[in-house]
């Protein structure tokens, strides 16, 4: 009882660490170690707060929730994916695949692909982070689009939605393969959405 009495003193004492440039810098330190050593649903806003010795006040001041605070330690800085869902979700099932793809491709070119181009690759060197990367797609993004479609193979479905994404992150902003690389938005989302779509909703067996 001592023991746990003392550690919930000690932790009630890192919480007063000033809410500082600092202190993020400490959290964002300690959300990276939290992720990669426990994974992205394992951890928690309030395992991160107790490794960064802050109380989770402090961790949402900074970063709002799991989600946010993931993608900061990613560096992906104003990467909603809740917001990619919605965007997805409204509207009619046969055309998800191509508001999926829309909603994805708009989001990385409002600063032109310069985030997809620094943080990729930075993502991919690291053998942890290119771990927990599928975890938080599949939490965050893919699995909540796939599972309320209420469909076999949701996982197989999932990993082919992403490997087609990927495919157009990579040839619209790393390795920019013209014409694609210059479509707006829509077009790309009228092009691609179809074989996003079949992966979503179609027979998997046929063709």
């Amino acid at each position: 009882m001592t023991g746990r009495a003392d550690d919930e003193a000690g932790a009630g004492r890192r919480g007063r660490r000033p809410a500082g440039q600092d202190t993020r810098d400490v959290v964002l330190a300690g959300a990276r170690e939290e992720f990669l050593e426990r994974g992205y649903e394992a951890a928690s806003v309030r395992s991160v707060a107790r490794r960064a010795g802050v109380d989770p006040g402090t961790v949402r001041h900074w970063f709002g929730d799991k989600t946010q605070l993931f993608t900061a330690s990613l560096g992906l800085v104003d990467i909603d994916p809740a917001a990619i869902v919605r965007a997805a979700a409204e509207g009619p099932v046969e055309s998800l695949g191509e508001r999926l793809v829309r909603s994805v491709v708009e989001v990385w070119d409002t600063d032109y692909g310069e985030t997809v181009r620094l943080v990729v690759p930075a993502v991919m060197a690291d053998p942890g982070l290119r771990g927990l990367l599928p975890q938080f797609l599949g939490a965050e993004l893919l699995g909540p689009i796939v599972r309320r479609l209420d469909v076999d193979d949701a996982l197989l479905r999932s990993a082919l939605v992403a490997s087609q994404m990927a495919g157009v992150l990579m040839t619209r902003y790393l390795v920019p393969l013209a014409p694609l690389a210059s479509l707006p938005p829509e077009r790309v989302a009228a092009l691609v959405g179809p074989t996003v779509q079949r992966y979503l909703t179609g027979d998997l067996e046929s063709g």
